[in-house]
C-alpha cells in the first residue's frame, strides 16, 4: 500500500518541477508504520554521537543532578510539569498507532478473553457455593 503511494508521489512530484529524488526524500521522512531495522538504528546512533554535545541546562536531568550536588534548589514545579508533558508528547509521536482493522481485532480478542475468564471464575464460584452448602448444609 505504501509502495503505491510512493509511486504516485514520484509521478506527481516530477510534474510539479520537483525531481524524483525530492519526492523519495519526502517519502522516507513520512512514517511508514514499520519499525526501523537494525541498520537504521546504528546509523542514528552514529549520527547522534558525532553531533556536538551541548552543555546541560538547568531543566535537564544532568542539570538537575548538578544543581542538587551544588546544594541549590530544584526547578519550579510548573517547569518540571511542562518538561514532563513535553517529553510525554515526544514519546507519543514515536508510537506506531494501530489502524482501524487492527484495533477492532485487538478489542474483540480482549473482550472474548475477558468474557471467558469471567465465565470460568463465575463457574468456580457457583461450584464452591454448592460444595460449601452441601458440606455444611
Amino acid at each position: 500500500m505504501s509502495d503505491e503511494r510512493d509511486g504516485t508521489a514520484a509521478g506527481a512530484g516530477a510534474s510539479n518541477g520537483r525531481t524524483a529524488l525530492d519526492s523519495r526524500e519526502e517519502a522516507s521522512n513520512r512514517p511508514s508504520g514499520k519499525r526501523p531495522g537494525r541498520r537504521s538504528r546504528i546509523a542514528e546512533a552514529e549520527s547522534s554521537a558525532t553531533a556536538v554535545e551541548r552543555p546541560a541546562k538547568a531543566g535537564t536531568k544532568a542539570g538537575d543532578k548538578k544543581v542538587k550536588a551544588a546544594g541549590g534548589k530544584r526547578p519550579n514545579i510548573f517547569k518540571r510539569l511542562v518538561r514532563f508533558l513535553r517529553e510525554v508528547l515526544t514519546e507519543l509521536r514515536k508510537v506506531i498507532w494501530p489502524n482501524r482493522k487492527q484495533m477492532v481485532t485487538y478489542t474483540t480478542v480482549v473482550l472474548v478473553f475477558v468474557i471467558a475468564v469471567v465465565a470460568y471464575i463465575s463457574g468456580l464460584d457457583v461450584a464452591f457455593i454448592k460444595g460449601v452448602t452441601w458440606l455444611f448444609g
